[in-house]
């Protein structure tokens, strides 16, 4: 797969965030790791330090009355969006392609958004 988003920049672009979403009492999971070098089926690491070869990253966020966010980024440039904001709201949500964790963020900034309702500038 090509290298498209620097996948540790990525994660420093949830770092960014994460002490503002815990503020507005949020969970936030650990950054999971997928090492493409891994044998299959491949683990999800949280250690960075156990993958070689990073193909993705994943984030999984919890809030009130059981809405959750779950978004996992692949080096390709994609993302994979699975949300429940309320038992009639839930779904995948569409992303673009990305280049950069700067474009990763602001897709995280959208995603919170829409799912627990914060404001953009929070994150």
């Amino acid at each position: 797969m090509e290298r498209v988003v620097d996948l540790d920049e990525a994660v420093a672009a949830v770092a960014d965030r994460r002490t503002a979403w815990r503020a507005e009492g949020l969970m936030v999971g650990p950054v999971t790791w997928r090492d493409a070098a891994a044998p299959w089926p491949q683990r999800l690491e949280t250690d960075r330090a156990e993958v070689t070869e990073p193909d993705s990253i994943g984030i999984h966020v919890r809030g009130p009355h059981e809405a959750e966010l779950l978004v996992v980024l692949y080096r390709g440039g994609w993302a994979d969006i699975d949300y429940l904001a309320s038992v009639d709201d839930a779904g995948v949500l569409p992303a673009p392609a990305m280049t950069s964790a700067q474009e990763f963020g602001a897709l995280l900034d959208t995603c919170m958004t829409r799912v627990f309702g914060l404001d953009a500038a929070i994150g």
